[in-house]
């Protein structure tokens, strides 16, 4: 008999943890004292990005000679990966952490499973994405595209501000991708990719309620924050259009694996 994924939710002393396999294995809500985080609605939240991050340039990446063709989801692009429109299997849930699982499949060509977990205390949720081959060798990215509110409301409640210090911004070109030139950060508005050698740190301060950190060992970030209703603080393992420019493979003796960890204190 098959298993039926349903709703996970994770507590931790007053913060909410609800995750949705079933749409994507998204994070559906993060709530911190009652006060929600993510932007709410089945595109939103916060969903994994795999087996690629971002736009992949034109639907089209290849695997030494060998070319491969996505969906063009965001045209003239490819962009975000599969994992987001999957349903997930659960693989284990204890009372402080949660793992659910998918197997690769059409359209992507090559055959093995991603695993991500969520793990929950107080003052800080990790999350953990691998990727593993069941046979060839391919290439791959990972990395999670979380839609903060830019208003946690209140009566007082003031825009977040976004703090980082990169050690460069990949220039974007006219076709949203990255150039290949490096260039030292520019002020936002952001739809960019930022790269920080010594791993992602990221702060997220709402004035007078909440400071968040994004971090990460890996060292590629995109910041997003051209919309009214959120802002997006994006940890990867490569940069977009990475599995043409920077390919990171998959093999039977090395899964890809990234983690990143949001903490936070209450002002």
């Amino acid at each position: 008999m098959s298993r039926v994924a349903k709703n996970a939710r994770l507590t931790a002393g007053d913060v909410e943890l609800t995750v949705d396999p079933v749409h994507g294995c998204r994070i559906s809500s993060l709530r911190i004292g009652g006060t929600e985080l993510l932007r709410q609605g089945e595109r939103y939240g916060c969903f994994p990005m795999v087996p690629w991050c971002g736009r992949t340039e034109n639907g089209l990446f290849r695997n030494g000679g060998e070319p491969h063709r996505m969906p063009l989801n965001a045209p003239p692009h490819a962009i975000h990966g599969t994992g987001r429109d999957t349903s997930w299997k659960p693989a284990r849930q204890g009372e402080s952490e949660v793992a659910f699982f998918y197997d690769l499949a059409d359209p992507w060509p090559y055959e093995g499973r991603v695993t991500q977990s969520f793990e929950l205390t107080e003052e800080s949720l990790t999350l953990s994405l691998g990727i593993e081959t069941y046979g060839d060798s391919f290439p791959a990215q990972a990395g999670w595209h979380p839609w903060f509110l830019r208003n946690l409301g209140g009566q007082d409640g003031q825009d977040v501000r976004i703090a980082f210090d990169a050690a460069w911004q990949e220039e974007r070109g006219d076709n949203h991708l990255p150039t290949g030139r490096r260039i030292d950060p520019l002020p936002g508005p952001w739809d960019d990719c930022f790269g920080m050698p010594d791993g992602v740190d990221v702060q997220l301060t709402w004035p007078g309620q909440l400071e968040l950190t994004v971090k990460s060992r890996d060292e590629w970030v995109v910041i997003y924050d051209e919309q009214a209703e959120a802002v997006c603080v994006e940890p990867q393992s490569g940069p977009p259009n990475g599995l043409n420019t920077a390919p990171r493979l998959v093999t039977p003796i090395e899964p890809l694996e990234i983690t990143t960890t949001w903490s936070w204190v209450r002002l």
